[in-house]
């Protein structure tokens, strides 16, 4: 699967943002997804994941009760809404997807095989 990733943009600190992951090539619905980031300097970092049919999710400490991870898969859609945005928050968003029989997440980059391109998300103070 083909993945592409838009949505990022230069945000005031508290404001909001919302990513999406367009899906092309094969049926985002047999895929486990996810979301990862990458800021300058650092090692790319996982944000959030889930489940083929959306029933599971996960979320990295750093971001929970402040973003959410959904899909639409009659639309090959990802999506990451981010808000109460932090300048900490500031790195290159990359979604990835990985074929997957089973209703499982995958919180670790190495167990994704498709990745889009990434989207540069900006918090100022």
């Amino acid at each position: 699967v083909q993945l592409q990733a838009c949505g990022g943009g230069l945000v005031q600190a508290g404001g909001s943002l919302r990513l999406s992951c367009a899906a092309s090539g094969n049926t985002f619905s047999r895929y486990a997804a996810g979301w990862f980031r990458q800021a300058p300097g650092t090692d790319r970092e996982f944000v959030a994941a889930i489940s083929r049919a959306g029933k599971v999710t996960d979320y990295a400490d750093s971001v929970k009760g402040r973003f959410t991870i959904a899909r639409d898969n009659a639309k090959n859609t990802m999506f990451l809404q981010m808000n109460g945005l932090k300048p900490e928050d500031t790195a290159v968003y990359y979604c990835a997807a990985k074929f997957t029989v089973t209703g499982a997440i995958v919180i670790t980059q190495h167990g994704y095989n498709s990745w889009g391109q990434g989207t540069l998300v900006t918090v100022s103070s």
